[in-house]
Parts: C-alpha cells; sequence; structure tokens
C-alpha cells in the first residue's frame, strides 16, 4: 500500500462532498505529473485529503483508491473547464482514479503544523511553489501525519 497526498479546494470539492457522495473520481488533473501520479496509484492506496486555497489550508482527512486506470471524462466535455480538445477517446490524454472516502481527521492538520514538522524533501506540500494537487507520501510521513492529526498509527 502506498500513501498520496490529494489537493482541492473546498469550494470546488471538500471532505464533505466527499463524505456525502462516499466516492468520486478525482478529475480535472491537468499536470503531467500529477497524472503520472495518479497513473501509479493502486487499489487499496490510502490518500491524505487537504484542503488547499482558503485559511487555513491543511489536511482534513483520508480517503482510498478503489479503482484505477480510469480515463477522465472531463477531457471530452466542451462544457468543462477541464475539457482537452486535443484529447480523444480513442487516444485520452488524462487519466484518474476513483476514491471513497474513510474518514474526517477530529483536528485539521494546518500546512503551518506541516511546516513545523516535515522539511520539503520529507513532504512535498510544504515545499515552496509546489502546484501539484496530487503527490506521494512516503510511509514514514503518513505516519507522522496521522500522529498529529490525532489518529491512531496503523489504522488507516
Amino acid at each position: 500500500m502506498a500513501f498520496w497526498l490529494l489537493k482541492s479546494e473546498p469550494h470546488a470539492f471538500s471532505i464533505d462532498d466527499l463524505e456525502r457522495k462516499q466516492s468520486t473520481l478525482w478529475d480535472g488533473v491537468r499536470n503531467y505529473q500529477a497524472r503520472n501520479f495518479l497513473r501509479a496509484m493502486q487499489p487499496g492506496d490510502l490518500a491524505f485529503f487537504y484542503h488547499s486555497s482558503t485559511e487555513p489550508p491543511g489536511v482534513v482527512g483520508l480517503c482510498k483508491v478503489v479503482r484505477t486506470d480510469v480515463v477522465d471524462p472531463t477531457q471530452f466535455d466542451p462544457a468543462s473547464p477541464y475539457y482537452d480538445p486535443a484529447a480523444r477517446p480513442e487516444n485520452p490524454r488524462w487519466w484518474t482514479v476513483e476514491v471513497e472516502f474513510v474518514r474526517r481527521f477530529a483536528r485539521m492538520v494546518s500546512l503551518e503544523a506541516l511546516r513545523q514538522t516535515f522539511t520539503p524533501d520529507e513532504l512535498w506540500v510544504v515545499r515552496r511553489g509546489n502546484r501539484l494537487s496530487v503527490m506521494p507520501v512516503s510511509e514514514e510521513a503518513a505516519r507522522r501525519l496521522l500522529e498529529l492529526a490525532g489518529e491512531a498509527v496503523g489504522s488507516p
């Protein structure tokens, strides 16, 4: 099992939305490195749900990858802000995963707390200028992140 961090602006899609829906496609990713991370995910991998572009930003919960290698349907929809006119159904450019809600953390782990705990090499989200919406998290960083959130380590 691998660990990831998925960023979303809460006004666009929040942990509340995921909890209500229970599962969703993580669509609309239009960065090749982030897309490649999505393609590396496996069913059962866990992802930290991070609220970005809000005050304060931070990790608010956990979700699980349940389906991988999904063609992102928004690339073919001209009405979508994620439409890609160069993408073709026979040759898609963008892939995604389906995630399901696991739990909301009792307390959010703010970006400030993350910066005080992790170096930029340990947790990419604390890197200045990092704009990736999908990034890997090492097992050690995941354990420490769970501790910061007040979660029992080893209880995904």
